[in-house]
């Protein structure tokens, strides 16, 4: 009697301390993480259209520069720790020469106010197209409605400018084969809320060296002139302007400095290209204030880093995927890795709510209940795809931990993809992402200023950053307390799941697969245990280990228990 009293006494002991721990990081965090800074950085950024090597996406990665050294940052040398707090820009030569939107206009002839015009909408420019002659082009339009046989009958195209109720890209091949000079068409998805925010145009390529300039509508400019075109003759005078040329790839990486095992880091990823505010404006703004902030608790000792952090702003996917292939060694040491994307929304403004996208996990399988798809789509992910790990809920915790603090609306979706944190899952890496979705304004040029939250980006900073500090200063009370959690959230989840299961069952499902469902979750959850035995920095007895076997037996008791009551 007296040994149990002692292990739960010790285990409540370990509990609060490593409770205390995250406690004073949200402290050092909730007070230290400036908004006006995130904020003001956004609103920089987002000025430029950004693609790599070009004028804005360059002069975005100077001002994260300017910013890393202001706050203590010394440029880096030879080695990245070398100094407590080091940074350096890499370059690498483009293939292509970087392609940079300068002005466009699309007037009718005959009026006054133009159709439509880069200063409004910054989108209409496919990327890669080219500029017409300085003067620009006035020419014939022709509505060509969806390509039909029956819309082509009789129309000759040869010298005029092409208009189509479709994507712009898919006019471009006809219309060079037709002896057409450009192109217009329209293409929005539904989530975008065309007919009800009528100015947006999503960004988008066109073919290289297609041989025409062409242009994307927004659905107000794409009605009203096929209103025009059905009056009669239309023409337009249409003058577009871009730029390229040689260039290098920037991605800008900052560490800080573990004491103890520098090589085991959490990296945070923020991608600069893309033109719009949230998108990614708005991670390149909070992650640079967070960079500061750490370089501060730094410097005055508040925070004491036992393994390293790594901030890194580059192109999406390809400069988080360098990071962690081109170094074997380096690659070793990263334990967890983050993706900022689109965390700045104002969603009274832009729909959707905070998201944290989970690790493949059985929702990504069997998405029920509670869990939901975004409206980017499920990805096709099968249970050798499953990885199973602490870090889900371990994040998703601090994060409802904040917003109940903050009174700030926190969500999880399955794994999706389509961001930075899939390099890291692609290498065996534990990555998440933060984002919001749906935002009615995705990828359009009505993704502004405007539809950013400084207060949103400082939740999500403080989340961000009280997980990291924990894992990177993680001792055996902070293992502790993650089994605990760990064991509760999947006693929940596999509570939830069953219910589930039994309604399927009453409903005509076969018990086979509910049973097999409820079988996932529980192994799930018990791998994802085993993953905190690597948590601690520098354990120093066995305990983590016993203390995992005991929770490993509950969860796997109540999946037993579980599948058995859906046998009866």
């Amino acid at each position: 009697m007296q040994k149990l009293l002692f292990i739960v006494l010790t285990a409540l002991t370990l509990n609060a301390t490593a409770q205390t721990q995250k406690d004073q990081y949200f402290k050092l965090t909730r007070a230290g993480f400036n908004e006006k800074n995130a904020y003001a950085t956004t609103a920089f950024v987002e000025q430029f259209f950004r693609l790599p090597g070009n004028k804005g996406f360059d002069t975005s990665i100077y001002r994260v520069e300017e910013i890393l050294k202001k706050a203590g940052y010394v440029l880096q040398k030879k080695d990245e720790f070398e100094a407590p707090l080091t940074y350096r820009i890499e370059k690498r030569a483009i293939k292509r020469d970087a392609w940079e939107p300068v002005d466009a206009n699309i007037s009718i002839v005959g009026e006054s106010v133009p159709l439509q015009s880069f200063k409004t909408n910054r989108n209409m420019i496919p990327i890669n197209c080219i500029s017409t002659p300085a003067e620009g082009v006035t020419a014939e339009v022709i509505f060509i409605n969806k390509a039909s046989k029956e819309d082509l009958a009789g129309k000759d195209l040869k010298g005029k400018i092409v208009f189509g109720d479709l994507p712009t890209q898919s006019l471009v091949s006809f219309a060079t084969k037709a002896g057409a000079i450009g192109a217009l068409g329209f293409a929005l998805p539904d989530y975008n809320q065309p007919t009800k925010h009528t100015t947006s145009i999503q960004f988008s390529p066109m073919q290289t060296n297609a041989g025409i300039w062409a242009l994307f509508l927004s659905y107000a400019s794409k009605e009203k002139l096929k209103e025009a075109c059905a009056k009669g003759k239309v023409e337009l005078k249409v003058n577009v302007t871009t730029k390229t040329y040689p260039a290098e790839e920037l991605t800008i990486v900052a560490n800080v400095r573990g004491s103890v095992k520098p090589q085991e880091r959490f990296v945070y990823s923020a991608h600069v290209q893309e033109p719009g505010a949230n998108d990614n404006a708005s991670g390149v703004g909070t992650l640079a204030e967070m960079a500061r902030l750490t370089a501060q608790l730094v410097k005055n000792g508040k925070l004491k880093p036992l393994r390293s952090l790594t901030f890194l702003w580059g192109d999406e996917i390809t400069s988080t995927k360098r990071y962690i292939v081109e170094d074997n060694s380096r690659a070793k040491g990263i334990l967890w890795g983050m993706s900022l994307d689109m965390v700045g929304e104002d969603t009274e403004k832009t729909g959707g709510t905070f998201l944290l996208e989970k690790m493949p996990d059985p929702s990504a399988i069997w998405t029920r209940g509670q869990d939901k798809h975004s409206e980017w789509g499920a990805g096709d992910v099968k249970e050798k795809d499953l990885f199973p790990h602490y870090f889900n809920d371990f994040v998703f915790d601090i994060c409802k931990e904040q917003g109940k603090f903050a009174n700030w609306t926190v969500k999880f979706n399955p794994f999706e993809g389509g961001s930075d944190h899939t390099p890291f899952l692609q290498n065996k890496i534990p990555g998440l992402l933060m984002w919001h979705f749906t935002d009615v304004f995705y990828h359009t040029d009505n993704d502004r200023i405007d539809k950013v939250s400084a207060k949103t980006m400082k939740n999500v900073g403080i989340s961000a950053l009280t997980a990291a500090y924990t894992l990177i200063t993680a001792d055996e009370n902070t293992a502790s307390t993650t089994v605990t959690q760990i064991k509760e959230d999947a006693l929940t989840r596999l509570k939830t799941e069953f219910e589930l299961s039994k309604s399927a069952i009453a409903n005509g499902k076969s018990a086979k697969e509910e049973k097999h469902i409820i079988e996932v979750w529980g192994k799930w959850y018990v791998d994802a245990l085993a993953t905190i035995t690597k948590l601690a920095v520098d354990p120093k007895t066995t305990r983590i280990g016993s203390t995992i076997k005991v929770a490993t037996l509950a969860i796997e008791q109540q999946t037993k228990s579980y599948i058995e009551a859906l046998e009866k």
